[in-house]
């Protein structure tokens, strides 16, 4: 199904050149932008409601509106990427973000001394403040969610939860009181995000562990020891 999604052009305008991943909650790809002069790439974020339920499909909607407008305010940030649109085709909703040229720090796999190691962290936390402040909690940092931009050598932070929480908010069902999906990595995720309850603070945890992670190269275990 995917190798056939290859070469598609969605909403008259978005090329699909190749897929980058694919998950539970959908897949990303890589695109070209066929309106836009020199044709630029840009990424699309496929998410597909496994549902024929109007219900849970009309929450999806609602859901998908809100999480496009909260990456729409905090793109204007220039270490995030931006979003270019979102639209919903096929019963299928789409977000399309600014493809940011570099290598994402899981990749470069650099163990970094302290001094290197404390920019890593202040760069990272002058982003998350502006995140916050926006009233948005990421939900998701880890190295290959960073991304050093080639043209400059800033970090850019890719990734927000939106997909994932656009589908955990629309699958949860009416019998149930509140969604306990579990939004994250394991092992960046301290104890109250892994319950379904994220917290600004958790943001501030998963950087602590990218720090040590830096410093020492150790694998991040899956799950926090008791």
């Amino acid at each position: 199904m995917s190798d056939l999604f290859i070469g598609i052009t969605l909403s008259s305008q978005y090329l699909i050149q190749s897929q980058l991943s694919k998950g539970v909650f959908g897949e990303t790809y890589l695109a070209r932008d066929l309106q836009r002069p020199m044709q630029p790439y840009c990424i699309v974020k496929r998410l597909t409601i496994h549902s024929q339920n109007p219900q849970e499909v009309s929450i999806a909607r609602h859901f998908f509106n809100q999480e496009a407008a909260i990456l729409e305010r905090i793109g204007i940030h220039d270490r995030i990427p931006k979003l270019l649109a979102y639209f919903e085709q096929n019963d299928e909703f789409y977000l399309v973000q600014e493809y940011i040229e570099g290598m994402d720090l899981e990749s470069e796999g650099e163990r970094l001394d302290e001094r290197r190691t404390i920019d890593l962290i202040r760069e990272v936390l002058e982003i998350l403040e502006f995140v916050h402040k926006s009233g948005v909690i990421h939900r998701n940092i880890k190295p290959s969610n960073l991304i050093r931009r080639k043209m400059d050598g800033k970090l850019m932070l890719i990734d927000f939860g939106a997909v994932k929480q656009i589908y955990a908010q629309s699958t949860v069902g009416t019998t149930h009181k509140h969604s306990t999906a579990s939004i994250g990595t394991p092992g960046y995720m301290p104890s109250e995000q892994a319950a379904g309850n994220p917290r600004f603070c958790s943001d501030i945890y998963a950087v602590g562990v990218l720090g040590i992670q830096a410093l020492t190269r150790v694998t991040v275990p899956e799950s926090i020891p008791k």
